[in-house]
C-alpha cells in the first residue's frame, strides 16, 4: 500500500514512474491541498520526438489525469544551444524556420494525448524561446550567473562524460543547465509552476532550478525524475537497428510502430502496459501473467493500447489486422511499409535500407547470407540481386519472421 496521500503521488507510484523527488512529503501535500502545474521540457531537434520520450509525455498525462495542470516546454531557445545531457558530442545548430516547423509536428502527439485549453488543469504549450532571447547575456551573467560554481557544473555526469572521453564541450554547450535552471524560475513566475519532472539524467539541472529559484525569489519548488528506461536486455528505449522509433507517423509507418510493441521482450510487458497505457492496473496484472504462447496476447493489447493512445484507434486496429493477414494468412496487409521502384529495378541491399529494414549495406549483406530475406516467399542471397517489378504490380519482401514490406511500380 502506497504511503502517498495525494492521488498524483499515488498513481506516479502505482504505475512505476518515480525514481528520485526533491522533497516527497512537502510535494505530496501541496499536491493533495491544490492543483500543481507541473512542467517538462523537450528540445525541438527533430520533426518528432521518439519512442525514448514517450514516458515523458505519459507522466504530464498523468499530472492531468490526476488533476493538475501540465505545462510543456519546447525548448526553441535552449535548442539553439544544445543539452549536452547523454550527448558524447555536439550537435548541428539549427535555424529559427527549423526549429518552428520541428515544434509544429511535435505539437501534433501532445494533442492526442494531453487536453489543451484556459481550464485551471488544461495543458499549454510554451517556447522558452520566449523569455530566453530576451536576455541580455551580461545582464544574466551579473544576475543569474553568480548563482552557479564551475567547481560544482564540472561534476554533472553530462559533463563529465564528455571530458572524460576527451570530446569537445562548447562553451555554449556548457551554458545550457544555466538556461534551464533560469526556465524553472520563469515558469513559476509566469505560471505559478511548482514542479519540473523529467529523465533520472535531468536530476542536477532540475536542482539547478529549484536552488535558482530559492535563491532569487526565495520560492520553493520541487523536482521528480523517473528511472532510466532500458528494455529488458539493457539496450536504450526507443531504438533499433533500423533507427529510432519516431511517435508521428510522417516519420514511421503505424505499422512499424504497431510491431515495435508488439515485439517486445516478454518481461518488459507488464512494465510498458503500466506505464504506456491506461489499462487498470488489475487488468494489467492478470496480462503480465500469462506465460508460454499466451504472453503474445498481452503483447497484442499492448501494440493496441500504446498505437490508438499515440496514433488513433484506427491505426492500430488497421496495424492489428495487417499484422494478421501477413503472419497467418500469408497475405500482404494494406498497412505494410512500402518502397516505389522504377522501370529500372533496384538491388536488393538498397531495398532493404531504403526501407529501413537494415541500417547499412553491410548489415543487408549479413542477412541475405542468412538466408533471412524473402520475396513472395522465396529466399534470395545474392547481393547483387535487382529487384524488377512489373508496371502496375507489387511483391512482398520479407525479413525474417517479423518485418514486412511492399514492393510497388
Amino acid at each position: 500500500m502506497s504511503t502517498y496521500k495525494s492521488e498524483l503521488l499515488r498513481l506516479l507510484e502505482q504505475r512505476g514512474y518515480i525514481h528520485q523527488i526533491t522533497d516527497a512529503e512537502g510535494l505530496d501535500a501541496l499536491a493533495a491541498r491544490q492543483v500543481v502545474p507541473g512542467y517538462i521540457g523537450f528540445d525541438a531537434t527533430a520533426p518528432s520526438l521518439h519512442v525514448g520520450s514517450l514516458v515523458q509525455i505519459m507522466m504530464l498525462r498523468r499530472l492531468q489525469q490526476a488533476g493538475h495542470k501540465p505545462i510543456v516546454v519546447m525548448g526553441g531557445g535552449t535548442t539553439k544551444v544544445g543539452d549536452p545531457s547523454g550527448k558524447d558530442e555536439s550537435r548541428k545548430m539549427l535555424t529559427d524556420d527549423d526549429i518552428d516547423a520541428n515544434i509544429a509536428g511535435i505539437r501534433k502527439v501532445f494533442e492526442r494525448l494531453l487536453t489543451f485549453g484556459d481550464g485551471p488543469t488544461d495543458a499549454v504549450m510554451v517556447n522558452n524561446d520566449e523569455w530566453l532571447s530576451q536576455l541580455g547575456y551580461i545582464e544574466l551573467l551579473r544576475d543569474v550567473g553568480p548563482h552557479f560554481t564551475v567547481n560544482r557544473m564540472l561534476t554533472f555526469d553530462s559533463v563529465k562524460l564528455r571530458l572524460d572521453r576527451e570530446q569537445p564541450l562548447t562553451f555554449l554547450e556548457f551554458n545550457y543547465m544555466i538556461l534551464q535552471a533560469y526556465d524553472f524560475r520563469e515558469l513559476a513566475q509566469r505560471y505559478d509552476c511548482r514542479l519540473q519532472m523529467g529523465g533520472s539524467d535531468q536530476w542536477g539541472n532540475i536542482v539547478n532550478g529549484m536552488e535558482l529559484a530559492r535563491r532569487m525569489d526565495g520560492r520553493e519548488l520541487f523536482g521528480l525524475t523517473t528511472p532510466l528506461l532500458t528494455t529488458a536486455d539493457g539496450s536504450k528505449m526507443g531504438k533499433t537497428a533500423a533507427g529510432a522509433v519516431w511517435l508521428n507517423d510522417a516519420q514511421l509507418p503505424s505499422y512499424d510502430f504497431w510491431q515495435y510493441w508488439r515485439n517486445v521482450d516478454d518481461r518488459d510487458v507488464g512494465r510498458f502496459l503500466r506505464l504506456f497505457t491506461d489499462l487498470p492496473l488489475e487488468e494489467i496484472a492478470r496480462l503480465e501473467a500469462l506465460e508460454g504462447a499466451d504472453i503474445n496476447q498481452a503483447k497484442t493489447v499492448l501494440a493496441n493500447e500504446v498505437t490508438a493512445l499515440v496514433r488513433g484507434r484506427e491505426a492500430a486496429e488497421t496495424a492489428e489486422k495487417t499484422a494478421a493477414e501477413t503472419f497467418a494468412g500469408g497475405g500482404a496487409g494494406e498497412d505494410l511499409p512500402s518502397i516505389e521502384l522504377g522501370a529500372d529495378g533496384m538491388r536488393i541491399g538498397a531495398v532493404l535500407t531504403g526501407l529501413g529494414f537494415c541500417s547499412s549495406g553491410k548489415e543487408a549483406k549479413r542477412k541475405l547470407a542468412e538466408n533471412a530475406v524473402k520475396l513472395d516467399g522465396e529466399t534470395v542471397t545474392d547481393p547483387g540481386y535487382l529487384v524488377e517489378v512489373p508496371e502496375g504490380d507489387e511483391i512482398k519482401l520479407s525479413l525474417g519472421k517479423k518485418k514486412h514490406a511492399i514492393i510497388r511500380r
